[in-house]
């Protein structure tokens, strides 16, 4: 039996679509997912270092930013001085085409010094869906000294190396060795690079400008003394350069730029995580969330296909290079265009309001109007397969998603007793973003279409206030602690009774009454649901719930942050400092880079939070999530607070 690698001791460098992974003393050593990858392909298995034949004692990691990371080790030399005076510095990044690597040596010798110095490189195909179920390539591509195919005549790689080492290759392995002298108290560099070209890969290295770090904009004295502005900072700088380093485009639109879901399984195009995500940063950014609403409306579904899940003005979930399938636990099989997903199409059309609102240009807006109305065509005759009133979703191919919303793992959506929810599912969530969708798309209609869209901005405002009566009168149910609404509807249209995160995706939306508000507040906020770090996926009190249950006991950083958002938007900004603090001190126990999601165990019982092995670190909407925390901790004013979105002036600003 194979497993899916762990993640979390693991450094890296990433400048999508390239990432390379290694031990956190630099060695990538080809267990598990370690490895230099480009596109959905692991390319090196393994670069060693050794001097003398012998490895570096390694001492100390600096991470400088997603896209560079050094490790610094020392060399052993005369056994009779206990200082260590010799020093080894390797610093390894990444950018859209490759990897490069210095490997800097420093000596406090009173005489000069020579070592022999060598990198083997272990050459790889190894597809990434592959490797996350634990299994690995045995035909390795035959190697040379400057480069090689590692796949087909659209892929290749290339290597360079400064200091004239002697090379050597041998079937799968190539050996560099330098004989450098270091002088008396100085220092010598040499360095390798490994460039990668995959020319049928979907996703591209972006064209556009980065993202820049957001300076404070709001009253610092309003945070909450225990989370100083440098904190904060610390956390956006984080952020915004692993939000760099997840940036991607399309190639068939290389100039829309969006973001990565996340490093390493998913370093492509998702429409979920892109759009929230791009959802996220509209405080400090609206470039990014038009290159997304752009890229993925040129993928927007034009037919029914029941083997992909398209359907006519959908968005879709993922996408993969067109060799691939994805194959997850044995049992799921996706295409490598997929449509599984029940809440991109109308996450699409609110990203596209709320984008507009922040300062979109009015003729990016305009331009997406036709597709704008291809969504709104499908929520209105395609999402409601059965004509119930609310957007569900069941896989009938037998190997898609069985789940098609955020939680989109098979065990996600379970009863108050623990049991798994029979499809067709209809997400809580997924009808506020409809509700939502509903009023936003009435917006821009009258906005950009005239008096001709009146009638039908009349047709899209009565579907949200009819969809808010539904919701009210069939997902309602009662505990021993009150009232809430349950995580879903199952195939009998019955309430699955699961205590859930998911209903705070509702606030915000106004699919809730004032009422109803305050109760999805109080019961997110009960310590069987806010373990002091953020928000758990499920209750403690549901039979199922485990801390690093993947979706029902853990907590996910975006999760909290958008129920953080909908805090803000409702006015509960207590409420909402609370929580922002919590995501903050989990982001100080993981050295200021939120993961994807981390083990739900109270903070009052741990320090640091507990890692969730498998987690994706960086993650889009983890990273994103930056935004909303300063924003409720007072360092950038929250737009709530001004009744609507405004876009924060930026400085480019070290990381």
């Amino acid at each position: 039996m194979t497993h899916q690698p762990f993640m979390h001791d693991l450094s890296g460098v990433f400048a999508a679509p390239v990432q390379a992974w290694s031990e956190a003393d630099g060695q990538i050593r080809g267990t598990e997912a370690q490895g230099i990858y480009c596109s959905d392909e692991r390319v090196i298995s393994a670069v060693l270092l050794t001097v003398e034949g012998v490895e570096p004692r390694w001492v100390s990691t600096q991470t400088h930013g997603a896209d560079t990371v050094g490790y610094l080790s020392f060399i052993r030399t005369d056994p009779s001085v206990a200082d260590p005076l010799v020093s080894l510095r390797r610093t390894r990044s990444a950018d859209g085409a490759g990897v490069s690597e210095s490997i800097e040596i420093v000596s406090a010798l009173s005489s000069p010094a020579t070592f022999a110095v060598e990198i083997r490189m272990t050459a790889d195909n190894t597809p990434l869906e592959k490797i996350k179920q634990g299994q690995y390539a045995t035909d390795l591509p035959q190697v040379r000294t400057d480069g090689w195919q590692w796949r087909d005549a659209h892929t290749h790689l290339q290597l360079a190396f400064t200091g004239s080492p002697t090379l050597h290759a041998d079937k799968a392995e190539v050996t560099a060795t330098w004989l450098v002298t270091v002088p008396a108290g100085g220092s010598t560099e040499v360095s390798w690079r490994l460039e990668a070209h995959d020319s049928a890969a979907p996703m591209i290295a972006p064209r556009t400008r980065e993202l820049a770090v957001p300076e404070q904009s709001g009253p610092a004295e309003e945070a909450p003394q225990d989370h100083g502005s440098a904190d904060i900072a610390r956390l956006l700088h984080h952020a915004v350069s692993d939000l760099n380093g997840l940036r991607m485009a399309d190639r068939e639109s290389p100039d829309d730029t969006f973001l990565a879901a996340g490093a390493p399984w998913f370093f492509t195009m998702f429409g979920r995580d892109s759009l929230i995500a791009a959802r996220m940063l509209l405080p400090i950014d609206t470039t990014l969330a038009a290159g997304t609403l752009r890229a993925l409306a040129k993928r927007q579904g034009v037919q029914a296909d029941t083997a992909t899940a398209e359907q006519p003005g959908k968005i879709l979930h993922e996408v993969r290079r067109v060799t691939n399938t994805v194959t997850l636990d044995g049992k799921v099989s996706l295409p490598p265009v997929y449509y599984g997903t029940i809440d991109a199409t109308p996450l699409w059309i609110m990203l596209l309001h709320e984008a507009w609102q922040a300062g979109m240009p009015e003729d990016e807006v305009r331009d997406l109007m036709p597709h704008l109305e291809r969504a709104l065509g499908w929520l209105r005759e395609h999402a409601d397969s059965d004509g119930d009133g609310f957007l569900e979703y069941l896989d009938t191919t037998g190997h898609g998603l069985a789940n098609q919303g955020w939680k989109d793992s098979g065990d996600s959506i379970r009863a108050h007793d623990g049991n798994l929810a029979e499809g067709s599912i209809a997400l809580c969530e997924v009808q506020g973003y409809a509700y939502a969708a509903a009023l936003a798309g009435a917006d821009l209609l009258e906005a950009f279409s005239g008096a001709d869209a009146t009638a039908e901005a009349a047709e899209w405002r009565g579907y949200a206030a009819a969809m808010s009566d539904r919701f009210r009168a069939s997902f309602w149910c009662e505990d021993d602690l009150g009232r809430y609404p349950a995580i879903a509807l199952d195939a009998a249209k019955n309430p699955v009774d699961g205590v859930a995160s998911n209903m705070g995706h509702l606030l915000g939306t106004g699919i809730l009454n004032a009422e109803e508000t305050e109760i999805v507040v109080r019961r997110l906020m009960d310590p069987s649901m806010y373990s002091g770090y953020g928000i758990r996926t499920i209750s403690t009190s549901n039979a199922a719930y485990w801390p690093t249950r993947y979706h029902a006991g853990s907590v996910w950083t975006h999760d909290s942050a958008m129920i953080l958002g909908g805090l803000l938007a409702e006015r509960y900004f207590e409420e909402a400092r609370k929580l922002a603090g919590g995501l903050l001190r989990a982001a100080h126990g993981f050295n200021w880079r939120l993961p994807e999601l981390f083990a739900g165990h109270a903070a009052a019982d741990t320090w640091p939070p507990v890692p969730y092995p498998a987690s994706c670190r960086p993650q889009a909407w983890a990273a994103a999530s930056a935004v909303p925390v300063a924003q409720a901790l007072g360092y950038l004013e929250p737009a709530a607070l001004r009744g609507g979105l405004t876009v924060i002036g930026l400085e480019a600003a070290p990381v």
